[in-house]
């Protein structure tokens, strides 16, 4: 009898059912995409791409590089040329809002992948520019002030140049001053990349309070596979432009397609 062909993921495999990304979110979703088509200049990345996030719940992308997992939080704020589709926040389809709007109005943040901290600004001054849009400046520094008091380590170092930080505290910090809008939803691009494992450790603790307890709804990508779909409620799995594996974070973990490509098992 011939040996079974052990499964993979191919750029072939089918796009998962909506129906299967509804019944991961769970209930009516924060944020809905729908036959999302994006990329840069000519170049299409996504290809009929849909997705699920409950409010107040996380999502982690993974997959090999070059699948799109950024483009799709580039797309999602508006860094990307979504050719067409929908992108439905809170009920309405802020697709074509520039960044600046889906900031202020949207209440949508996005934390880029790393080097957005302004290395001769000082820590405070960092967060304050978090709250550019705000129309008043007393408003930013009220937010900064509070979000200063939630981060003792932060607020240790308020007077510093962030130039001084370690990784883990750029990474906070880059977080922190996405908060300063008080924002309902948070993009953020590869959370752990470049840090050491107590840093990293550091940073997930960082965005579970920020869900459990702040209820805020994350959307992440992940290279450390393992460690974003230990964090998050659902996973999807992208290969050129599609969603080919989606479920609970914990049961993609245990899934031996995951295991073999992504975790070294």
């Amino acid at each position: 009898m011939a040996a079974s062909r052990a499964p993979t993921l191919e750029k072939g495999e089918a796009s998962v059912p909506v129906a299967e990304l509804d019944r991961l979110a769970g209930s009516a979703p924060l944020l809905a995409i729908d036959h999302l088509h994006a990329g840069y200049g000519r170049m299409q990345v996504l290809r009929d791409f849909s997705l699920r996030v409950a409010r107040g719940g996380s999502l982690c992308l993974v997959g090999p590089n070059g699948a799109g997992k950024s483009t799709v939080l580039n797309a999602i704020y508006g860094f990307a040329r979504i050719f067409s589709g929908s992108v439905i926040l809170s009920g309405s389809d802020i697709a074509k809002l520039p960044p600046s709007e889906k900031l202020k109005s949207a209440r949508l943040a996005y934390v880029l992948q790393r080097g957005s901290v302004f290395p001769d600004m000082t820590v405070e001054e960092n967060l304050l520019m978090g709250g550019y849009l705000l129309d008043r400046p007393s408003e930013a520094k009220q937010a900064a002030e509070t979000v200063l008091e939630r981060y003792p380590a932060l607020h240790a170092r308020r007077h510093e140049r962030a130039r001084v930080l370690s990784g883990g505290e750029r990474r906070l910090l880059e977080i922190s001053r996405a908060l300063i809008m008080d924002p309902e939803m948070v993009l953020i691009d590869e959370p752990s990349i470049g840090l050491d494992p107590h840093a990293i450790d550091m940073i997930f603790e960082t965005l579970r309070a920020l869900r459990d307890e702040g209820g805020k709804t994350l959307v992440l990508v992940e290279q450390n596979a393992r460690k974003g779909l230990e964090f998050a409620d659902v996973g999807y799995v992208l290969v050129a432009g599609r969603v080919v594996k989606a479920g609970h974070g914990k049961a993609l973990l245990a899934d031996p397609d995951i295991g073999r490509l992504f975790l070294g098992g």
